[in-house]
């Protein structure tokens, strides 16, 4: 049997399916690499092998991912009886009491969950480094970032521990993972993927369920199958032509792409290396026949965007956080937590029911800002994030100057969040030091099909999936 660690979760349940492999054989394979490599990485930090082993030996749904292995993030996609802690040290022992809609349609696909990955507290940097857990390490470079809040998640698939894992994405958590482990990060479209039973909306609908991969079909894929429209849902986007799986390797024609390789404000960080990675992505959706031109929406860099986005994040941190206190039974004190969460928790507390609605009523405006750029080009192409940090950048100057190191390392993910459109990082560049650097791929409301076109066009033309860290078992 081929190594199965190297293949994808499309070849994986295809090797199923023909009766080459077994889910038994499949599960076992994951388990021995994530006991071997993560030690070292810190990509999963709560396993569930003895449930997926008989999982695996019993009788599983008969779904397009039949006995392909996956991990869960540990930040939603509940699964009734078992932990999610959402990198907070006082869950780490609350076993939730619901399914949400999310884990169910993994589950029905066939996946079998071995565990959950590790995120920052709450899932509100860009960074895995928790108060409450070891730092995620990035398989290519130990010493760098693996990106949050998906970090985990990212580490372990890019080490090849599983061909998909679970992520989420409220500012860019899908994307910025992806980018600094190499991998393809879709973000769906605002609705597309439910977020009940327990929530309608997080973070205003900035904040969407998806998955990280290696290749763009298991994107296309994975996305098909957990996108059911749910009733009673706040937001519904409008129906994709047909299942993404049939974009794949689809001609999206000659497409209008505009492109923007740095911000334009101090703010923001500006990295070389970030900067090649969309030049080279512009050369080549022009060798594809793509018409490229330097252009982005006026609205992009709007510096009041980041004031208003906030406010919603502090609200939210807030609410969430009394309600985990509701399920705990007791406060949990800022000494329990990081700066960076103590100072969100005041911040929601402080704000009013007004200034709350001022906040939305802005950021809805903005929006439609945004959206005018799109009447005239059918894609943007920006860097996804604006430097490759190491681990303990972000915290380094000191809990004052987290959030201006936060902001400044984020200037193209968050905005899509709050528009709800469709975008993705691909894994088209490495710097000489080895470290993969991402382009995120933007797409108007809705359109994850050209996305997918597209992404699968540039995956033919530069393949990476072939590409992997330096870094196998001991």
């Amino acid at each position: 049997m081929t190594d199965v660690t190297r293949l994808d979760a499309t070849a994986q349940a295809d090797l199923v399916r023909r009766g080459e492999a077994s889910p038994a054989e499949l599960v076992d394979a994951a388990i021995t690499r994530i006991e071997a490599l993560n030690p070292r990485l810190d990509a999963v930090i709560r396993t569930r092998f003895d449930q997926a082993r008989a999982q695996a030996a019993g009788t599983l749904p008969d779904g397009p991912f039949r006995g392909v292995p996956i991990l869960l993030k540990d930040l939603g996609c509940l699964v009734a009886g078992e932990v999610t802690a959402f990198g907070l040290g006082p869950l780490k022992d609350v076993a939730w009491p619901v399914t949400s809609y999310l884990a169910g349609q993994f589950l029905a696909a066939g996946f079998i969950p071995l565990g959950r990955t590790n995120v920052p507290e709450m899932g509100t940097t860009v960074t895995t480094e928790a108060l409450s857990f070891p730092p995620a390490r990035n398989p290519w470079h130990s010493g760098h970032s693996t990106g949050g809040s998906s970090g985990g998640s990212a580490a372990a698939v890019a080490s090849g521990m599983v061909a998909v894992a679970h992520a989420s994405d409220g500012g860019g958590s899908i994307r910025i993972p992806a980018s600094e482990c190499g991998l393809v990060g879709l973000k769906p479209t605002r609705g597309r993927v439910s977020q009940g039973p327990l929530a309608g909306e997080s973070w205003a609908g900035s904040h969407v369920d998806g998955a990280v991969t290696r290749t763009v079909r298991d994107a296309a894929a994975v996305l098909d199958v957990i996108s059911a429209r749910v009733p009673g849902e706040p937001y519904y986007p409008p129906p994709l032509p047909r299942p993404l799986s049939q974009e794949v390797g689809a001609s999206p024609g000659r497409l209008r792409i505009g492109l923007v390789d740095r911000p334009d404000a101090e703010m923001y960080s500006d990295d070389p290396q970030c900067r090649a990675a969309v030049a080279g992505a512009g050369r080549l959706l022009e060798s594809l026949g793509h018409h490229v031109e330097e252009s982005w929406p006026a609205a992009m860099f709007d510096p009041r965007f980041a004031r208003y986005f906030n406010k919603i994040i502090a609200v939210d941190t807030e609410t969430l956080f009394q309600a985990f206190e509701g399920v705990l039974g007791r406060p949990i004190a800022e000494t329990e937590i990081e700066p960076r969460n103590a100072h969100y928790r005041q911040t929601g507390r402080a704000l009013t029911a007004v200034a709350y609605l001022q906040a939305r009523q802005w950021l809805g405006r903005w929006a439609r800002r945004m959206a005018d750029w799109w009447a005239e080009h059918d894609l943007l192409v920006t860097p996804t994030v604006a430097a490759p940090p190491e681990l303990g950048w972000f915290t380094a100057a000191g809990p004052k100057q987290e959030g201006p190191r936060i902001a400044g390392f984020m200037p193209y993910t968050s905005q899509f969040n709050a528009t709800g459109q469709p975008a993705v990082s691909l894994p088209l560049h490495w710097t000489q030091g080895g470290l993969p650097v991402g382009v995120q791929l933007v797409a108007a409301y809705g359109r994850e099909d050209l996305l997918i076109q597209v992404a699968s066009q540039v995956e033919q033309a530069a393949p990476w999936w072939d590409r992997h860290p330096p870094l196998e078992p001991e």
